[in-house]
Parts: structure tokens; sequence; C-alpha cells
């Protein structure tokens, strides 16, 4: 690969204007620029990205914090997948890259270390609702950070969230509409910010249609499978059992409903589910999920978004504000 300092020759200029040209192009003339970044092109001439980051101060890398939490294994995102895309994409068209920081020492400060090491922009954070402190060391760092379902706020932190609330709402609504009275929920883990807000919704749901919530009709699972099938288990055995359940995630609704099928109920006839998320097999699985659906790119395309504003705005950036992302409801056979 070509050097700078061939290059520098190659056009007869000297070193210090072509690293101008690659790192603070509004300082050199136009003719100057043009005719570097063509020659550069033309040996095979790639700036240093290194040393890029020292002239500049700035990496254009931001790091994504994927805490899958050593402690508990199996957790996942629900739709991860999308919302690495949405990012990657947003984050590209502004010229930034994405760097997968590794988690998993239990230091305070790990995070920050990090950062700091590779010396980020701007960091995005996937967490599993731990309230990890190394998290809450980084959104306190001043550094511009952008979390997922994780209420996070600091100097320049804000998070990005669904209308957990309005979109468990919605799904008593609905249910309500289709004649059903006896309402209950399989809910999320109460540690988590989806989890508390979707039973909040749930119960606020049922409030407004004058409806009573027994106790034993409220049962927490862990937003996975198994839990939804112990879950709708459990409801099932109850001497009154409800005649629809909200599920406060799909993987949970779709355990509910192999539970109920393998009983012998007929769904939606006997019971109707209704999930949370709109996973892709939400649409997959007969007679196919009724559920709320969340903006899966949108989570990506948001946080980017808010992301790259703090970064450009740098100092006399607004304190952040949460992004709440509206939710629909995807209607399809079990209610």
């Amino acid at each position: 690969m070509a050097t700078i300092r061939e290059l520098a020759r190659h056009c007869g200029v000297s070193v210090a204007t072509v690293s101008r040209v690659f790192n603070t192009p509004e300082v050199v003339s136009r003719e100057t620029r043009q005719r570097v970044e063509a020659a550069a092109t033309e040996i095979g001439y790639l700036p240093n990205e290194s040393a890029r980051t020292l002239a500049t101060k700035k990496s254009n890398m931001i790091g994504l914090v994927w805490d899958t939490d050593h402690r508990r294994s199996g957790w996942r995102h629900p739709f991860l997948q999308e919302i690495l895309v949405a990012l990657k994409t947003a984050l590209s068209a502004h010229g930034l890259h994405l760097l997968l920081l590794a988690t998993g020492a239990d230091e305070p400060d790990r995070h920050l270390r990090a950062v700091r090491r590779h010396n980020l922009d701007g960091v995005v954070m996937i967490d599993n609702g731990s309230r990890d402190p190394a998290v809450l060391a980084l959104a306190d760092a001043g550094i511009p950070c952008v979390a997922l379902d994780l209420p996070l706020t600091g100097p320049c932190c804000t998070f990005v969230t669904s209308d957990n609330a309005g979109g468990a709402r919605q799904a008593v609504d609905h249910l309500v509409r289709s004649g059903h009275h006896r309402i209950a929920t399989i809910a999320g883990p109460a540690r988590t910010g989806p989890g508390t807000d979707r039973l909040a919704g749930f119960r606020a749901g049922l409030a407004a249609h004058d409806l009573p919530l027994p106790p034993e009709y409220v049962v927490e699972g862990d937003f996975y499978l198994d839990s939804g099938r112990a879950a709708m288990r459990a409801l099932l055995l109850l001497d009154t059992p409800p005649t629809a359940v909200f599920a406060a995630g799909d993987e949970m609704a779709i355990g509910a409903l192999q539970t109920a099928t393998e009983a012998g109920l007929r769904v939606p006839a006997d019971i109707a589910i209704v999930g949370f998320d709109d996973i892709e097999l939400a649409a997959l699985i007969p007679p196919g999920l009724t559920t709320i659906a969340q903006d899966r790119t949108g989570f990506g395309t948001a946080a980017a978004e808010a992301l790259i504003a703090m970064i450009q705005a740098g100092s006399d950036a607004p304190p952040p504000v949460p992004i709440v992302l509206p939710t629909s409801l995807a209607r399809r056979g079990t209610a």
C-alpha cells in the first residue's frame, strides 16, 4: 500500500498538506484537495485511521455494548438483528463504523475503559436490564450514549423505547372489544423497564374498562418460551381460568399457545392470546399470533440519529430526552 510520503511526492506537495486533505479538508483549496484525492485513488493510498484519530481527535467509531450478562446465559434481545441492521445503515450514512465491545469481567469501569481505549465517538447500549454499575458509569461519564429499552439518563445519555404501557392498553382494548372480561397476563420480569411498564399498562387498561384483576391472574415470566408454557399451565389450573391472556413478550405468548393447544383448547374460541414484540415467528406459527408490534427498525434508526445529533452538537448539545416509539396492533388468528 502506498504511503503518505509517496503520495506527497507524487503530487508535489508536503506531507502536511496531504494530512490536511484527509483530516481537515476545509483548510485546503478545492484544487489541491481534488488533485490529492485523485492521486490517492490512482496509486492506492488509504489514510491510516489510527493517525487520523490522533490528528482529528475523532475515530468515526461507535461502540456497541451488547451485554448478554455472563451471569445469566441465554439472554437475548427479541429483535436484535433488525436493530443492528438499521443502526449500521444509519451510522454508515454519516461515515461512522460500529465496533462490538466485549464484555464479561465484573469491573465497574470496564465499558468506560473500552470506550477510552478505542477513542470512541459514542456508544449504543443493549443491556439486559440488570442496572450493571459498568453501564451506569458509562451513562454518567459525559460520552454520547444511547441505550435501548433501558431507562438511562446522563449528561449526554438518553434511551429509546417503545410505548410499552400504551401497547399493553391496546392489547386489553382489543380483547375487551372481542368480548372478554376475564383477562390474565403473563408479565415480563419486574426488574426490566419493559416488564414493569407493560404490566402497568395492562392494569390501567383493565381499570379503564372497570374490569377486576384477581392476583392469581398475574403470573410473572422471563420473556422466554418455557416461562410462557409454565404460566399458562398455572392459569388453566385456576378454579375460574381466564378466557384471554396478554403475554408481555411473543416468546411467552407462543409458549402459552402451545400449552393451551396441548390441553385441548381451541385458540381463540376457548381462550384468546395476545403477545408483544411482533417477532418473525409470530406470523409463522398457526393460527398466527395476534400481538403488539414494535417498530423494530425504528429502534436502530432512532438510536443512531440521537447519537449523531449529540456528537455533532458537542458541548452545545441540549439535554437529551427519551425517545418513545409508538406501537400498533398486528391482528392475526389467536385473538
